[in-house]
């Protein structure tokens, strides 16, 4: 399928349904809306894996499943170990001729959240990165260990508050910088990464069609509005992609061959990062007097970080 074909959100979300709704994912849970749009991007058959996380608890309650497409699960780490396995196991038999080769291409994605990602999972995702695995990786971030009660994780950006590092008297919040996952990536030397968000579709079904089309291990960084954690209305989910996407607090672009960087999206009018934090209950203790400098080193950042990126982009490399 090409998104060319795609007139409106409306088609495009109904163009390939092999993600039932009958899932006990949160309302509001933007994990469910990026795993559709991968989904309906391509006519593919898709071997997936999913480490544990908010989607795969809330997706595969025994007997049941949301997933009507091969689907397996490992452990809260090592899914992209299973889809390697997959992947070199379903390439020896087609070589060896004992399974014959579908009519559809057959194409290896895995799902996992910021925790399992970032933390307890990367040096499997290092590894089969680096063996050069035919797969696609998309990191559902929603910068906590939503699952487990909401943990600071190492996607977990500076002034937040989560249930390991408390806002208080003596607390502004996670006091360390995001890391930067996708220079990580891009320094692997996968052949495409890049940095989405569900509110920009078209963009993102771009993109997953451009890793799911390009030879090697891609990788990809979606932003995924925690409700339950980020403490917003159900409602509102888009709407705060919007304000994270406009603010440049999550920059949309990608990297091709580990340096040609094209910029995704630039907002017309560039808010402030103040108009996210003020969004989310994570963040009003950031309004107070004494942690206003906090915000304030937040904008200095995201400006850098944007200035960086252009020049990048203008560079080529």
């Amino acid at each position: 399928m090409s998104i060319k074909n795609i007139k409106n959100l409306k088609e495009f979300s109904t163009a390939n349904e092999r993600f039932e709704g009958s899932h006990l994912m949160c309302p509001g849970c933007a994990h469910t809306m990026i795993v559709r749009e991968l989904m309906n991007a391509t006519d593919d058959n898709l071997v997936i894996s999913c480490n544990t996380g908010c989607l795969e608890v809330g997706t595969a309650v025994y007997p049941f499943t949301s997933w009507d497409t091969s689907w397996i699960h490992v452990g809260f780490e090592n899914a992209p170990s299973a889809i390697s396995g997959a992947e070199a196991m379903y390439k020896t038999r087609l070589r060896k001729g004992s399974l014959k080769a579908p009519k559809d291409p057959v194409k290896f994605v895995t799902f996992g959240g910021d925790g399992s990602t970032y933390d307890i999972g990367f040096q499997w995702l290092s590894g089969a990165v680096e063996r050069g695995h035919d797969f696609t990786y998309i990191c559902l971030d929603n910068e906590n260990y939503a699952n487990t009660g909401g943990q600071r994780s190492s996607s977990t950006p500076i002034g937040a508050s989560t249930s390991t590092s408390p806002a208080g008297r003596v607390s502004y919040g996670e006091k360390n910088k995001k890391k930067d996952i996708v220079a990580i990536m891009a320094a692997h030397g996968a052949p495409y990464v890049a940095q989405l968000s569900p509110n920009k579709w078209k963009s993102m079904a771009k993109g997953f069609q451009k890793a799911l089309e390009t030879e090697g291990p891609c990788f990809i960084n979606t932003v995924s509005p925690c409700t339950t954690e980020w403490k917003f209305a159900p409602k509102d989910t888009i709407h705060l992609a919007d304000l994270a996407t406009d603010s440049l607090m999550f920059p949309l672009y990608e990297i091709i061959d580990g340096h040609e960087l094209n910029i995704l999206y630039r907002p017309k009018n560039i808010i402030k990062v103040e108009d996210y934090l003020a969004a989310q209950g994570r963040y009003k203790h950031l309004f107070k007097p004494e942690n206003k400098h906090v915000i304030e080193q937040i904008q200095k950042d995201i400006d850098a970080k944007w200035e960086h990126l252009q020049r990048r982009e203008e560079a080529r490399i």
